[in-house]
């Protein structure tokens, strides 16, 4: 992962618009270079966290870092407004948006990514925090599919859920303790799919938010798929649907 430290190295790639994840401030630094930082950051829309300088010493791989550390990213997210307007100028096909609801792992990030784009998803949703980020680990997993499908980092998951419902979307989670299966659900309509993180699944306010909570038929002891796994089986579902239709 791409890493900058000390505040003239993140103060030029902030000037130079280049994409950064986030920007680590040690906890304590109150001083006009580092309010300069800040302020760049919150510009540019880029996320700043104040952490202990213990943090930022394990980010950063040093203490040398004079309490400001940069996290690179592997391209500069998409606006949800932005993939909303995508997906309503596609006349041919509604509305396919992912969701993802604190996927921590970038490979599975990248894995999504690259399936929603080869099922015609519009694009994927992320919160900005206990999530991946856009690094060059998610860019390689996705194998090129980061280049061309529009990713949004949102800062209020659930927010982001309200203001897809009221523009027509349909939102479908997926919860291994559903009664519905996933077939059952009509995905010819503007459509949100909705998937939580490795292990712990949606969180309660996400599930709430959903329209159809839905679960995959499996055989034998293991009850639940990878969530990358996962995403490819409901959104190809969506897939066929819509080529149905057709």
């Amino acid at each position: 992962m791409d890493k900058l430290t000390g505040i003239h190295a993140v103060k030029e790639a902030l000037e130079a618009a280049r994409p950064l994840e986030y920007v680590l401030v040690a906890k304590g630094r109150q001083d006009t270079r580092a309010e300069e930082i800040v302020q760049l950051a919150r510009r540019h829309g880029i996320p700043v966290r104040f952490e202990e300088r213990g943090q930022l010493d394990r980010a950063a791989g040093t203490r040398d870092h004079q309490g400001v550390v940069a996290i690179g990213a592997a391209r500069a997210a998409s606006t949800f407004e932005d993939i909303l307007a995508n997906a309503s100028k596609d006349g041919g096909n509604p509305g396919l948006i992912v969701l993802l609801d604190g996927v921590e792992d970038p490979h599975n990030l990248g894995a999504i990514i690259r399936t929603a784009l080869a099922a015609g998803a519009h694009g994927v949703v992320i919160p900005e925090r206990r999530a991946a980020g856009l690094t060059d680990t998610v860019a390689r997993a996705s194998a090129g599919a980061l280049a061309h499908l529009p990713v949004a980092k949102v800062t209020n998951l659930v927010r982001t859920m309200e203001a897809l419902k009221e523009a027509g979307y349909w939102l479908v989670g997926l919860d291994e303790r559903a009664d519905k299966n996933y077939t059952e659900v009509d995905y010819t309509s503007p459509t949100g799919i909705v998937l939580g993180g490795e292990g712990g699944g949606l969180h309660e306010l996400t599930r709430k938010r959903c329209d159809f909570l839905v679960s995959l038929p499996t055989a034998g002891p293991v009850k639940s798929l990878n969530v990358s796994v996962a995403s490819g089986v409901v959104l190809f579902e969506a897939l066929r649907q819509r080529h149905g239709k057709k």
